[in-house]
């Protein structure tokens, strides 16, 4: 008989995560410590339950925007390598803790060279936490793999820069590029010779699109900048009519199996979607897309991996087949070697979901 569906029980699920921000998961009380160590004295809060509430609430709003602009007290503590280090370390634990075995945690390094800090050793102490990290989380019985995907922001013009930090540390932990911030008026090819460094080293992307525009945003993703995977995406369903039939993109991208790396809660703080029940992520799920759960900002959001499937599971009438589903579609657009990718496959995923199934 399975194991009833319930939040404990997803918990226990091993779930692969591919849409995570680093600094909009940040720890409330690592927040507050780090402020106190750099001297950064704009905090709305100086209590760890009263800044965790701040920053849900803040990013509660119905816009983008607003939401984006919780992120000026996260990286203003984050530029420091040391900080940075702790950051990524404590992600790596956190993520264990609820279940996940792979994840894949982005974060743009430009962000915090604000005061000087090379962008080199930005990008060094994000991978160097998530190694140790994960070797902790390995000690406590919680085994994860957490590789980095590093961010050029569209609005600005560091993106070859960006480009080439990946390539520099693909070997080091660093998994691929993404293009994150405004996607109106910053188009994913708006800086072509960063996508032919990619190109040149065959590095995987994933873009931001299709979360705050619409289709056109999607179609630019994957055509200008030739994106593996769609950083949300979740605007496709805007090509989808109300009888299932599909658009002639909706079909491109059900049909290449893109994966789409849809944070439910987060549209919903930002107001793609007014609720839950009204997300599209069923829908699609059901409609054979590509889709994945994910958390986005764990601290803005209020969620993690484990809540985000509940939620989605509970409101929609979800089944561990639906659960396993959506995972092994996470890991199959995991930027892993094929090997890794069998080895979890066969040893983690697969084993886990038949011991709650049965």
């Amino acid at each position: 008989m399975p194991v009833p569906l319930t939040a404990e029980s997803i918990r226990r699920a091993p779930k692969v995560l591919l849409h995570d921000h680093l600094d909009g998961g940040l720890r409330p009380q690592t927040v507050l410590e780090l402020a106190d160590e750099a001297g950064y004295r704009d905090l709305p809060a100086s209590d760890a339950t009263e800044l965790g509430a701040w920053f849900r609430q803040a990013a509660y709003s119905g816009s983008l925007v607003q939401y984006l602009a919780t992120f000026a007290h996260t990286v203003g503590v984050m530029q420091r390598p040391e900080a940075i280090h702790r950051v990524a370390r404590e992600c790596a634990l956190d993520l264990a803790a609820d279940g996940v075995v792979y994840a894949e945690v982005r974060f743009a390094p430009e962000l915090s060279t604000a005061e000087g800090l090379p962008i080199d050793a930005v990008v060094e102490a994000m991978v160097d936490g998530f190694a140790v990290g994960g070797r902790k989380a390995a000690e406590a019985g919680t085994p994860i793999r957490v590789g980095a995907l590093l961010c050029a922001m569209r609005q600005a013009d560091r993106w070859d820069e960006v480009a080439g930090l990946v390539v520099r540390y693909r070997d080091a932990g660093v998994v691929g590029f993404d293009l994150a911030g405004p996607e109106m008026g910053f188009p994913p090819d708006r800086i072509p010779s960063a996508i032919g460094v990619l190109d040149g080293a065959r590095a995987h992307r994933t873009i931001h699109a299709g979360e705050a525009a619409g289709v056109d945003s999607i179609r630019a993703a994957l055509d200008g900048a030739r994106a593996e995977r769609l950083g949300h995406g979740v605007r496709i369903a805007d090509e989808v009519a109300a009888d299932g039939t599909l658009g002639p993109l909706a079909r491109r991208v059900r049909d290449e199996q893109v994966t789409l790396e849809i944070a439910p809660s987060s549209n919903v703080q930002t107001g793609a979607y007014p609720s839950l029940a009204e997300h599209p992520v069923d829908r699609l799920h059901r409609l054979g897309f590509a889709v994945t759960l994910n958390t986005d900002n764990r601290l803005m959001s209020g969620v993690s991996a484990s809540s985000e499937i509940a939620a989605v599971a509970g409101t929609f009438g979800w089944s561990w087949d639906d659960v396993r589903t959506v995972t092994e579609r996470a890991l199959t657009g995991a930027f892993l070697d094929d090997g890794e990718r069998a080895r979890l496959l066969e040893t983690v995923v697969r084993p886990g979901y038949a011991g709650l199934r049965s």
